[in-house]
């Protein structure tokens, strides 16, 4: 089992943490994290483009000039595609991008990025995060104390507002709660710091 420094909120060590093996210790599936990723993705696409075909322009409505005797091509609407003005061929309409890979392959990405983060000394697990009332600086003494100078996900076992409240100013962090963690944000970020509640929730989930 992967063994990990416990500490507190001011950054000193208070013992070691046991982390689950199956679910911090495999060995990472990049091709599933890749998929992950790009699942929940295409899955954030709004998919509201949209263009007017010819039956969605202004105008056209009758036949711009006789079938026959003119000497020119026949046409129908002044709004048909090859005119200037006209409708689009085939133009993007609204739609949804969202897909979903099975379950087994998510789980197995979300503890392959998990794992990667333990593997490369990208973790610190916290005993806990106790803010009393909302203060971005309370937030950035602890970023500080802990030697956090890069992007950070901040996991919490269960939602905390005033810690939420005092991280959503500071950019470069992004706190969430146990069960909102996905792979592209644990990707995305650099650090990733767990609160024990949250390492034992993942395991309880995830295991």
């Amino acid at each position: 089992m992967p063994k990990v420094q416990l500490l507190d909120q001011t950054g000193k060590a208070v013992g070691d943490i046991e982390l689950n093996d199956s679910v911090f210790g495999i060995e990472p599936n990049e091709h599933v994290v890749y998929d992950a990723i790009v699942m929940q993705q295409a899955s954030q696409r709004q998919g509201t483009h949209a263009t007017k075909n010819r039956s969605a322009v202004r105008g056209g409505g009758r036949k711009p000039w006789r079938q026959k005797g003119t000497g020119r091509a026949r046409q129908g609407s002044i709004r048909s595609p090859q005119w200037v003005g006209g409708g689009t061929v085939f133009g993007p309409t609204p739609r949804s991008y969202s897909y979903k890979l099975p379950k087994k392959v998510r789980r197995l990405a979300i503890k392959s990025a998990l794992s990667s983060k333990v593997k490369d000394n990208e973790t610190i697990v916290l005993n806990s995060i106790s803010i009393e009332s909302p203060k971005t600086k309370a937030f950035v003494q602890i970023l500080s104390d802990l030697k956090v100078n890069e992007k950070a996900l901040v996991v919490t076992g269960k939602p905390d507002e005033a810690a939420a409240l005092s991280a959503r100013n500071i950019p470069s962090v992004k706190l969430i709660s146990a069960d909102q963690v996905n792979v592209l944000d644990v990707v995305n970020y650099n650090k990733l710091i767990l609160t024990e509640e949250a390492a034992r929730h993942l395991e309880e989930v995830l295991g």
